[in-house]
């Protein structure tokens, strides 16, 4: 997934000398090609992702557009004051790419635990919050970035991500993307944990359910449309995020939900339980320990039902 984003903004970078990427003073092997293609628009902000971010409002205000990039809570939480003030006030054009959502490193512990970023950013006026959950998503979802004016997020995993599309056509911020119709149950995911998901289908299926599912590559602007016919359709409605279940993806969607007049469907939130990782080990592992992997979704799912 990351590779797509840095192989895409190569392309981008090269036909628009607006473009920068900054980053924290990481990700060398992935962004080589970068600063070997155009390495007048590459800056390393150093240890320092508050300047990061500064530097990048600053470069968005004189007619940049500006790509900020580090991992897990470091370009995000780290500088929150810094997006907040800086750059979403302004509504400069800066996007703040994360590597690492989730438990993707796992294995340093809760620090490095990106697990409440989507429910902050999603709270910030006019920012954008996307999680593509493979790479095909990864890339259009940086296209359409590259062209957006204001502020923005970019959540990804970190690489290796089970591939769900061949391509995507008519891609748009705000759209959720259907991959399978289904019956009385719909499946709607975000970002990388749609390998969990699509465990949990194929297990669905042979207990004889055939669950819809659906992608959601925006958080905010949320589909609003989709959910709410979703809602009429179908009798129960999962979401799944690798994330707090408090002011994420499921409340995203639960917002929109408990405004409708009419529905048929009832809504069942699969994420971290409101509690930090204190326990460490791979991304596996800890989709297991806190309850989000495909088999505990399965589980969840058959005892609402």
């Amino acid at each position: 997934m990351r590779d797509s984003v840095v192989k895409t903004l190569v392309e981008l970078a090269k036909e628009d000398k607006n473009i920068e990427l900054i980053t924290g003073d990481l990700g060398f092997g992935v962004l080589k090609p970068f600063w070997e293609n155009v390495p007048n628009q590459f800056t390393n902000a150093g240890i320092a992702e508050q300047n990061m971010t500064t530097v990048a409002a600053g470069m968005a205000l004189e007619g940049k557009n500006v790509f900020t990039y580090s991992i897990g809570n470091f370009p995000t939480l780290r500088c929150l004051e810094q997006i907040r003030n800086d750059c979403a006030y302004h509504k400069a054009n800066v996007t703040v790419i994360c590597v690492g959502g989730g438990f993707v490193y796992g294995a340093l512990g809760m620090s490095h635990q990106a697990t409440e970023d989507i429910a902050v950013l999603r709270a910030l006026p006019d920012v954008v919050v996307m999680a593509p959950g493979d790479a095909v998503e990864a890339v259009e979802c940086t296209k359409a970035l590259a062209k957006y004016q204001g502020t923005a997020y970019l959540r990804l995993g970190r690489g290796g991500e089970k591939k769900i599309h061949d391509k995507i056509d008519d891609f748009k911020i705000g759209k959720a993307i259907k991959i399978r119709d289904g019956k009385k149950i719909a499946i709607f995911s975000t970002g990388a944990i749609f390998d969990e998901v699509e465990t949990a289908y194929e297990m669905l299926l042979e207990k004889g359910y055939e669950p819809a599912v659906y992608t959601f590559p925006t958080i905010k602007p949320i589909d609003r449309e989709s959910i709410q016919e979703c809602s009429r359709e179908f009798e129960l409605i999962v979401t799944c995020e690798e994330h707090n279940i408090i002011g994420g993806f499921g409340s995203a969607v639960a917002e929109v939900m408990a405004e409708m007049k009419e529905k048929k469907a009832h809504l069942l939130r699969v994420g971290i339980d409101d509690v930090y990782g204190e326990k460490v080990g791979s991304q596996k592992y800890l989709r297991e320990q806190y309850g989000i992997s495909g088999e505990s979704i399965v589980e969840k799912i058959e005892k609402e039902i």
